[in-house]
């Protein structure tokens, strides 16, 4: 005991901290301080009186540890169900497994009664609401701007009402497209468009201009509502060269000339503003509402080859997916009427849109950011959201940001090390940002400074998949998948089996606790020439963990026996990343300096074999590439996945160099 209280002198603050923490958990305080007695002292009063002051003021240090790890610990978040088996198989299903979360086998439809469309959805939120406030906008340097409910509510109403006077049918049958950034009027289409049963068609840049065209023909369209005059003009860029024969109106929401007009009247297409089919109307129309059965949207993806293929969603779907969240996150933290949303998220996908209807189906606000990206943290701090929907890519440049700026060897192991402890605390269920690592350490890399009182809301869960085989493709079935493809019967087979199940093309096992591990992809699997089967993204997923690694495909086929990758690094984290290991020179200097591609290559098969990577997984060469593949120089998807065959055929010549400079 008395090597104890010497060690509390000359222990570091933090490791001491560590050992606290850990003990604490470990122990009850009973059982910590009966550990504490000496044989020799029967009273503790007077082992303390004994004790030189040096050593009562490590004790008291120490005590004061566990005094506020216990005062300032909240009680553990109960989750929805035993972590230990989140799953259970069906019956009469060989190998099928369904989510033990709900309340009986029947999958869920819905969540509540009264919201089992898109537009009951909206009228509850409203219904609920009591007129407050729902979609926020701002300009720059000025405070969020609101328009309540009922303003949302009637304005979609009125444009409904002036695109069924201007010749579009209530019907699933009528299909219009929306081509905007992320605002208010994105979404007062979109209840435009359910207030009488018509279908929304989401089109956005990055689909180029030749998915556009074919997105506009295949569901043929012939209203796009659009936010900017650019937009309207690539549209007239079609209809003039005769490639849209049906586009006959374009609607937009921001001011626009009169040359525009013009040119609109000149090819055939009536040019209107919002405001204009919205006020210009002689009487409003009576509500034609959906089905839960009727189609709501057509979200057109593009794939690594080919067309965009449309993927068919019903009401049905949307609602069912977003009621699964509900279920899982309900004994959790649950949407609420004061809950504020920050929309960056493209409207055009569904995640953002799902998390979105949950917001206002429960009378919450949604705040739109500015349309820059690089404004959004401002955004952040002038709205204060409580839900920040994020990616995965987010996440990763966020931690990799936060991680290259702890400079020395001890800072950064006492981020790690409270990295650890704030892991720890979410795995036990406690959920919170004041904590002492918080307050030590993340105060200044939260989204924004706790004194903002802002009232962010955390959560940590992983959503299980109604049912699947147990094969090695992934199959899902259940009320919220997708109906097909529009219009292409070929696709459609091809995921859609007569059973009903999707096959997702990912391939996936069962872990032991009944949750799903996703693997890769099944079109990405290939074998290497000795036999064994590789899943590059398992791979690519491990590599990027490394600090100075901001992109990375990983490349084989059948007729080599080894692998390669390509390798883009960070340009803000590897420069200092680089420094530190005695290698200086710009950006571009220290892409073409081979030992620090040696140096690179080596921290990935580090990685590599701490996540249990075989050899024959590990890449034995890489190149470096000083330019990140984007969307627009053909490299990844709008949705920002990687274009395999795209990277084969760009990096044919880097990658045979490669092979060619290593004898296994």
């Amino acid at each position: 005991k008395h090597t104890f209280f010497k060690m509390l002198l000359v222990c570091p603050p933090l490791a001491l901290a560590e050992f606290t923490v850990s003990l604490v958990e470990k122990m009850q305080a009973q059982e910590i301080l009966r550990s504490l007695r000496l044989p020799e002292f029967d009273d503790l009063s007077q082992f303390f009186r004994n004790l030189p002051a040096t050593a009562l003021v490590g004790i008291g240090a120490f005590a004061a540890v566990v005094a506020y790890w216990f005062a300032s610990r909240p009680k553990a978040v109960k989750p929805p169900c035993d972590l230990r088996m989140q799953s259970e198989e069906v019956e009469g299903l060989d190998g099928a497994r369904r989510s033990v979360i709900g309340d009986s086998p029947q999958l869920l439809t819905h969540y509540y009664d009264d919201a089992r469309t898109m537009y009951e959805v909206f009228r509850r939120g409203f219904s609920i609401s009591e007129n407050g406030p729902c979609l926020g906008f701002r300009k720059p340097k000025q405070p969020y701007q609101w328009l309540s409910y009922k303003e949302v509510a009637e304005r979609a109403e009125a444009l409904g009402s002036g695109l069924l006077q201007q010749g579009c049918k209530p019907s699933t049958e009528q299909f219009i497209g929306v081509f905007a950034q992320n605002r208010p009027e994105w979404i007062i289409s979109e209840l435009a468009c359910y207030t009488y049963s018509m279908v929304v068609v989401p089109l956005y840049d990055t689909l180029g201009p030749g998915a556009i065209r074919y997105i506009v023909n295949t569901a043929d369209i012939s209203t796009v509502i659009c936010d900017k005059p650019d937009k309207a003009r690539t549209l007239l860029d079609h209809v003039e060269r005769k490639e849209t024969p049906g586009l006959s109106s374009i609607i937009l929401m921001d001011p626009f000339e009169k040359e525009l007009t013009e040119r609109g009247r000149h090819c055939g297409v009536r040019i209107q503003s919002m405001q204009e089919v919205e006020v210009g109307l002689r009487s409003l129309l009576i509500h034609v509402p959906p089905r839960p059965e009727d189609l709501s949207i057509v979200c057109f993806t593009s794939g690594t080859t080919g067309n965009p293929k449309g993927a068919m969603l019903t009401h049905g779907n949307v609602v069912a997916d977003f009621s699964g969240f509900l279920k899982v996150t309900e004994k959790v933290i649950f949407p609420r009427q004061d809950d504020v949303l920050i929309s960056f998220l493209p409207l055009a996908h569904m995640f953002e849109r799902v998390i979105q209807s949950v917001v206002y189906c429960h009378g919450g606000r949604i705040g739109f950011f500015q349309g820059d990206i690089r404004l959004l943290s401002e955004d952040m701090k002038a709205l204060r959201p409580t839900i920040f929907p994020v990616v995965p890519r987010l996440l990763n440049r966020m931690y990799d940001k936060i991680f290259s700026q702890a400079d020395t060897s001890l800072k950064r192991w006492a981020l790690e090390f409270a990295a650890r402890r704030k892991k720890a605390e979410v795995r036990n269920g406690i959920i919170r940002n004041d904590s002492l690592w918080d307050k030590l350490f993340f105060n200044k890399i939260q989204v924004w400074d706790l004194k903002s009182e802002s009232k962010v809301r955390e959560l940590s869960f992983l959503l299980v998949v109604t049912t699947t085989r147990p094969a090695l493709q992934i199959c899902v079935k259940g009320p919220n998948v997708f109906k097909g493809y529009l219009k292409d019967e070929e696709r459609t087979s091809e995921a859609l089996d007569q059973e009903g199940w999707l096959h997702t093309g990912d391939i996936g096992k069962w872990l032991p606790n009944g949750t799903l591990k996703i693997i890769d992809r099944k079109k990405h699997i290939f074998k290497l020439a000795q036999g064994e089967y590789i899943a590059p993204e398992k791979i690519e997923n491990i590599y990027i963990r490394s600090d100075p690694v901001a992109q990375i495909y990983v490349h084989g086929d059948s007729l080599q026996a080894f692998l390669v990758g390509i390798v883009v690094p960070d340009a803000e984290v590897m420069p200092g990343w680089a420094k530190k290991r005695g290698f200086d020179g710009t950006y571009a200097e220290l892409c073409r300096n081979k030992e620090l591609q040696k140096a690179i290559m080596e921290d990935m098969v580090r990685l590599g074999k701490e996540s249990g990577l075989h050899s024959f997984e590990q890449v034995k060469a890489i190149y470096i590439h000083s330019d990140m593949f984007s969307v627009q120089n053909g490299l990844l998807t709008p949705t920002l996945k990687a274009k395999r065959p795209e990277l084969r055929d760009y990096f044919k010549k880097q990658i045979e160099e490669l092979y060619s400079s290593i004898s296994i």
